[in-house]
This record gives structure tokens, C-alpha cells and sequence, in this order.
């Protein structure tokens, strides 16, 4: 049986925000798995649904850039907040999300192999930061969104300079209504996804290995209910809908009134102008996320003297 750590009880308790004894439990009935100890936290009701944390595992910046109907987003990485605010690591995000727009680099490889505006490659830039700064950095991941006819709407979260931020949206407005009015309905659309964070831009869209988790998670709480068999199954599948219906964007709640659809959001305002509006695609980046950070030493002998 895997030795249960001090850390890896913290570690659990941030990511589920369940009870110290019940990680413990947790960790011990999964052998010391974190995503299993999760889900068994939440087949066990002892952990929300979804803990859509805002504690990062990483630092550094994401950076978004628009250039007429296409736009990109950038994730670059650094050990610690203080490199994020350093002007020549700003310039250089800001520079390799300008790269990736320019030539359609579709990953961080091929991003990290296009050429460098002042020499060389990102790469070797990047190498080059790395030595004169003196901290670990690393081009994590790229996203593009495009429109025919329309507009590409950049919004940054928490931002530390101009187009560059924790959190970076993109959201792609297919039509031929004016830009007055896709321009203030893709600035209300970002802010909702930054806040809401959708998982896909419809049901349709959301990974079915994660569809499937969910499913074992709603089977496991619904089988402890009692109810016979035939009464789970609609347990189950009315779970699942709903999980879907709650993380895709197009049928979220816009955040501006939590009662509309953003389906209905977008129809409404192709119907007020007069104009076709279609919500095409998006991207939302948040600095860090499905990155672990390893818990220090001293996190670990806290948690260690407080008993766990």
C-alpha cells in the first residue's frame, strides 16, 4: 500500500476542498492515487461536483493577440510571479504570441522552432532568458480561433500589461452584423467564459473519456441510493445531462443575468440586430491550470505538525 504523505493530503484537500480526515480516507482507499482519491471523494458527496480552482500550479503569463478575423493565445511559463512582472520576459510573451499569429504555429514544438524576430529561434531565445534571468521558463501551449466574416474578441483577466494576463479568452463571432455589435457581445461572451469556464463549446464537444468519468462517479453515488435499477439508469443519464448541459458554453447561464441560455444570449442579439451571429469557437487559457506544483517542504512540516 502507497505511503500516504502529508503533502498528498494537502494536495487533495486544495484540489476538493474535503475534510482532512476524509482525504486521508480518500487517499488510502485509491492507494494513494489523487485523481481516484478525488472522484472517490465525490462518488462519496464529500467534494463539490466540480472545484473549478483558481489556485494556479504554475507562474508566468498568457498572452492573447487579435489580428483582423484571427486570433491566438499563448502560455508561457516561469517558476515564480516575479519573473511574470519583468519587463524583458513580458516582451518576450508578448513577441512569441505576435510569432504564433504570424505563422499559424499550431504548438508549443512548432512555435518553439518558428524564427525569432531579433535572431535565432524561440527556442534559443527562450534558452537565452532562461540564463540572463535566472529562472526556469518554458512555451507551454497555443490556441487560434478564426472567423470567414466576423470579428475575433481578445479579453485578459487579471491582467499584468496590455494583452497579457493569468487568464486569456478568445472568442470567435461568425456573421455579417456590424462590428459595433459583435465588439461588445464578444467582450460580455469572454467575461462570461473566463468566469464560468466551460469545458466545450457544446455538449457534443465534451470529451467522452471525461463524460464517461462522470457517468461511474453518478452510477457509484446513484447505486447507494437503493432504488431499483431501472430508477439508477435515469439517475445516471439525468446526472451526466446535466454535467454536460452545466460545462458547455452554448448552454451555461450568461453570467450577466444567470438565467439565459448564452445560446439564447447570441440568437437574441442577431435577432435585435437584424444580422446573423453565430458563436463559432473559442479559447480561454488560465496560467497554470492541470499543471501540479510540487508542495514545499515547509507546506509538508506544517501540515506534518498540525497532525495529518
Amino acid at each position: 500500500m502507497a505511503e500516504i504523505t502529508a503533502a498528498a493530503v494537502k494536495e487533495l484537500r486544495d484540489r476538493s476542498g474535503a475534510g482532512m480526515m476524509d482525504c486521508k480516507k480518500a487517499l488510502t482507499e485509491a492507494n494513494g492515487d489523487i485523481e481516484a482519491a478525488t472522484d472517490w471523494l465525490r462518488a462519496k458527496g464529500l467534494a463539490a461536483a466540480q472545484k473549478k480552482s483558481s489556485r494556479t500550479a504554475a507562474e508566468g503569463l498568457v498572452g492573447v493577440v487579435v489580428a483582423g478575423t484571427k486570433g491566438v493565445a499563448v502560455e508561457v511559463n516561469s517558476e515564480t510571479d516575479f519573473v511574470a512582472k519583468n519587463d524583458q520576459f513580458q516582451d518576450f510573451v508578448r513577441t512569441v504570441s505576435a510569432v504564433a499569429l504570424e505563422t499559424g504555429a499550431v504548438d508549443a514544438e512548432s512555435l518553439s522552432n518558428a524564427a525569432y524576430p531579433s535572431g535565432g529561434t524561440v527556442a534559443e531565445k527562450l534558452v537565452s532568458n532562461i540564463a540572463t534571468i535566472g529562472e526556469n521558463q518554458n512555451v507551454r501551449r497555443v490556441g487560434h480561433v478564426e472567423v470567414t466574416e466576423g470579428v475575433v474578441v481578445p479579453y485578459v483577466h487579471n491582467a499584468a500589461a496590455p494583452g497579457l494576463g493569468k487568464i486569456g479568452v478568445l472568442v470567435a463571432l461568425e456573421g455579417n452584423a456590424p462590428a459595433d455589435v459583435l465588439e461588445p457581445l464578444g467582450k460580455q461572451l469572454a467575461m462570461h467564459i473566463a468566469a464560468a469556464f466551460p469545458l466545450a463549446l457544446s455538449a457534443a464537444d465534451i470529451d467522452p473519456a471525461l463524460l464517461e468519468r462522470e457517468r461511474a462517479i453518478a452510477a457509484e453515488k446513484a447505486a447507494e441510493s437503493g432504488k431499483p435499477a431501472e430508477i439508477v439508469a435515469k439517475m445516471v443519464d439525468g446526472a451526466v445531462a446535466k454535467f454536460a448541459k452545466e460545462q458547455a458554453l452554448l448552454s451555461q447561464l450568461f453570467v450577466m443575468d444567470n438565467k439565459t441560455p448564452v445560446a439564447d444570449v447570441v440568437a437574441k442579439a442577431a435577432k435585435d440586430a437584424g444580422a446573423s451571429i453565430t458563436l463559432k469557437n473559442y479559447v480561454r487559457f488560465q496560467l497554470g491550470e492541470g499543471i501540479e506544483k510540487e508542495v514545499s517542504d515547509f507546506a509538508a512540516e506544517v501540515a506534518a505538525a498540525a497532525g495529518v
